[in-house]
């Protein structure tokens, strides 16, 4: 019994007694090209990060367009009061601003569903025998509402490099000042990632 628990460990170390039937083969690698000592590739790095407090100003890239929810003058307001709020301050005297500025309102529909589980029991109450029968029915409610996506989007002032963009949505019935209020706060929410950390 003990000559054949020996069998396996001996075939193994004669296996690995045998020769190796592969040999390397191959090529030294070629000298590096002269120009290669002088030359940086900065594509094969990380770019740096970006400063975002550098950017004091800003001006508008291309003015808010209105739509039946919102005026763009009120659009333009709202922004300018969330950018305002993250110590970005409208362009004065005729310098090139820091950052410019894109936002844009649209509607939008989406569709919501809401699933109401109603049950019913028949049978003895809690106290005495325990029988009865119980009985649930899933009744899935789809509705849809209308939304106003609000999105902002900010680029480099000197080379027009797109720099950060955000968006959020509000909902888009109710009366001009539920509109207005909705249109705070979804400006706030798409402002909220501002600088990026």
């Amino acid at each position: 019994m003990k000559a054949l628990s020996l069998l396996p460990a001996l075939l193994l170390l004669a296996a690995c007694q045998s020769p190796n039937p592969y040999t390397a083969s191959g090529k030294p690698l070629p000298p590096a090209p002269p120009e290669a000592a002088s030359h940086f590739d900065r594509s094969a790095y990380p770019a740096a990060p970006r400063d975002y407090g550098r950017y004091r100003d800003w001006a508008w890239r291309q003015a808010p367009a209105g739509s039946a929810w919102a005026d763009g003058a009120l659009v333009a307001e709202t922004v300018g009061n969330g950018l305002d709020q993250r110590g970005l301050r409208p362009v004065r005297g005729g310098k090139v601003a820091d950052l410019r500025v894109s936002a844009s309102v649209r509607l939008e529909r989406r569709q919501y569903q809401v699933r109401d589980d109603y049950a019913s029991y028949y049978g003895h109450g809690p106290y005495g025998d325990h029988y009865g029968l119980y009985g649930s029915v899933p009744l899935v409610r789809t509705y849809e509402v209308e939304v106003a996506v609000v999105r902002i989007e900010l680029y480099d002032g000197a080379s027009g490099e797109p720099l950060w963009s955000g968006s959020a949505e509000a909902r888009g019935d109710g009366s001009q000042g539920e509109r207005v209020a909705a249109l705070r706060r979804a400006v706030e929410d798409a402002l909220s990632a501002y600088p990026p950390q």
